[in-house]
């Protein structure tokens, strides 16, 4: 999905929707590396854009953008600003307007996920799926992204045209975990929340949207004990319903819109 189904996030400084200002000055305390691969810590601010041209002039530490349709040269200058980019990439679904799109054979290719030339894909056939991901994700690093993230993880969840059991998500959403990992960036799960006690080892930080409208949001937790950020975003709720509790849990969230274009409300 090309903004991940409903999604709000946010920017904020050490500690939930940011209470001061959306200053990307605290990239290093709060957003901290270690062992060479980047973890973001909670509360780290962020920007989501996804769709429109691109508008760098955003002051937050961190930048999710689309891994196909921005270029390297783009990343290094988002590095050059002390920014951290995440690459966005689909890996549980089919994107009919994508360049390799025709490297995934019909077999491997289910219902539609709701979004206009998405289809879900069968994950159980890592044999077909894993080169081709493993692709994507070369690019991501190639073009210097520091994580990823990966998109429709929760095809068990839904009706994909295959039988997907809560097994078959787990054993891919690890294997697309350490595909990342290989290749020195950090991975984000993105909702899957029934799956998070078993798949927060596994990650380095969550991408959710709206756990405040579903009130789900005390499922992100284990992220936040495990000093991982939850990256999160709301599309239909103003910040006044979702913010208090947010910065409560250390969340950093923000007020998107459905299409993921520049516009941002943070905390």
């Amino acid at each position: 999905m090309k903004r991940p189904i409903l999604l709000l996030a946010a920017l904020l400084l050490l500690a939930g929707c940011g209470t001061a200002t959306d200053s990307g000055s605290d990239s290093d305390s709060n957003s901290g590396s270690s062992g060479g691969r980047w973890r973001p810590r909670p509360g780290v601010a962020w920007q989501w854009q996804l769709n429109g041209r691109l508008d760098t002039s955003v002051d937050v530490p961190v930048y999710d953008i689309d891994g196909f349709d921005q270029s390297g040269a783009t990343v290094s200058a988002l590095h050059d600003d002390g920014r951290k980019v995440i690459c966005y990439v689909s890996t549980g679904a089919w994107e009919d307007w994508r360049p390799d799109a025709k490297k995934f054979p019909s077999s491997v290719i289910g219902k539609s996920n709701g979004w206009k030339g998405e289809r879900w894909l069968d994950i159980r056939r890592t044999d077909v799926l894993e080169p081709l991901m493993a692709a994507r994700l070369d690019m991501c690093r190639e073009k210097g992204f520091d994580a990823v993230e990966p998109d429709n993880m929760d095809g068990y969840k839904n009706s994909t045209g295959f039988p997907l059991k809560a097994a078959d998500q787990l054993r891919y959403n690890r294997l697309i975990a350490r595909l990342a990992h290989d290749r020195g960036m950090a991975v984000g799960l993105k909702n899957d929340l029934d799956q998070i006690p078993a798949l927060v080892e596994d990650f380095d930080f969550a991408v959710n949207e709206q756990c405040a409208q579903y009130g789900e949001c005390a499922a992100m937790k284990p992220f936040i004990a495990a000093d991982k950020a939850v990256f999160h975003v709301e599309y239909e709720l103003p910040t006044s319903r979702f913010c208090p509790e947010t910065r409560r849990l250390r969340f950093s969230s923000m007020l998107k819109k459905y299409d993921l274009d520049a516009w941002r409300r943070p905390c």
